[in-house]
């Protein structure tokens, strides 16, 4: 019976491409301060050795690994119903008092214990962002499926409310809690700084847009690096620019980046979070993004903004920051600053407290959340 006693054990689902990885270890590594017991889940691609190693590193982690195809893939939904029958089981065999889904379509799984979907994107309102209208005919049961994920949820979280009002504009009236992505800032370092600009993330992702940053680096007087994965999802080689492609690196050797870099530019069309840019803020760069809702909900004050397609204002943007060394120092202070507010223990307290409010939602017995993690 789940309640009284608090949260000790949670069964979390995961991909092990992207922020989504990055986002369940940070929870994951939290929650283990607090005594919770986190199994992960994992789907798609199996983890890298580093990212095994990386999980190994948190006392209270257990990974189990699965290479299902994501709901979002091409043709998932055999594997995604043989997937829902293999969480079940690993359900009854671990008792959790919590299920984190950071996905849709399995929380419409008769699932025993109180199920938390976190809407880190969506393919939906990524069109919509992206491509500027709606998710074509093929994206029917993809759709349906993510309605009948949330609609059986015990609770919708997302990291902005943005993303809460994309669910409710693309999948009918959502209710969730807004739950804003965290890092540890003891990580990152703010330099010394150097003349260079840096993006980071799937280069050939439109939604991310580091093709706008490419197409306009020859105008710059400083050098440009971008990191990430320069092959798109058909194994393509993005086209080649005045840039220096630093390819995938790992997450220390991303930190190093961050922490020579006076800007960071992200001029992205669909941003629902953007853990890289909170990254980069926390490693003191001047900030340049995607003039957005989610990315002004969050960084307002404290980052220049342009029109993700305007290439001419980005070009522009950047070279004040390069040509103004005040400003440039300056908007790198107020993003570390704002950076600073976004931590795992802020994070993790959220769904601490929200864990306790549904296992005990008539407020008896609920316990007092204090924080567990920096």
């Amino acid at each position: 019976m789940h309640g009284g006693e608090g949260c000790r054990r949670v069964l979390m689902t995961a991909d092990a491409v992207g922020g989504v990885w990055d986002y369940a270890l940070q929870v994951a590594k939290g929650l283990d301060t607090c005594g919770v017991e986190v199994t992960l889940a994992t789907m798609g691609a199996r983890p890298r050795d580093d990212q095994r190693a990386a999980a190994r590193e948190i006392r209270g982690l257990r990974l189990v690994e699965s290479d299902y195809r994501l709901e979002w893939a091409d043709h998932p939904w055999d594997d995604v119903a043989r997937a829902g029958s293999w969480l079940l089981e690993l359900e009854a065999q671990v008792r959790p008092d919590i299920i984190h889904l950071n996905g849709y379509a399995h929380g419409a799984l008769a699932w025993t214990a109180p199920a938390v979907v976190v809407a880190h994107s969506c393919v939906c309102s990524w069109w919509s962002a992206v491509r500027g209208g709606d998710a074509p005919e093929e994206w029917t049961a993809y759709r349906r499926a993510v309605r009948e994920g949330l609609r059986a949820a015990t609770a919708v979280v997302a990291p902005s409310a943005a993303m809460l009002r994309a669910l409710s504009a693309h999948y009918g009236a959502v209710s969730g809690t807004v739950v804003p992505n965290g890092r540890d800032a003891t990580q990152f370092r703010t330099g010394p700084k150097e003349p260079l600009v840096l993006s980071a993330g799937r280069l050939w992702d439109e939604a991310k847009n580091v093709a706008a940053l490419a197409s306009i680096a020859h105008c710059l007087p400083w050098p440009v690096a971008l990191a990430g994965e320069t092959r798109n999802a058909s194994g393509e080689l993005i086209p080649d620019g005045a840039v220096e492609y630093l390819g995938r690196l790992s997450s220390a050797d991303l930190r190093g980046w961050m922490a020579r870099a006076s800007i960071y530019a992200m001029p992205a069309r669909y941003e629902p979070f953007g853990l890289s840019i909170l990254e980069a803020g926390l490693s003191g760069c001047a900030l340049v993004l995607g003039d957005i809702p989610s990315l002004r909900e969050h960084w307002d004050g404290a980052a220049a903004f342009v029109a993700p397609d305007d290439r001419g204002a980005l070009r522009r943007a950047i070279g004040r920051l390069i040509d103004s060394p005040a400003r440039r120092a300056e908007l790198g202070r107020r993003a570390r600053e704002r950076g600073h507010e976004f931590t795992v223990g802020r994070m993790v307290d959220a769904y601490q407290r929200l864990y306790h409010g549904l296992l005990c939602p008539s407020g008896h017995g609920a316990l007092e959340v204090s924080s567990c993690a920096s």
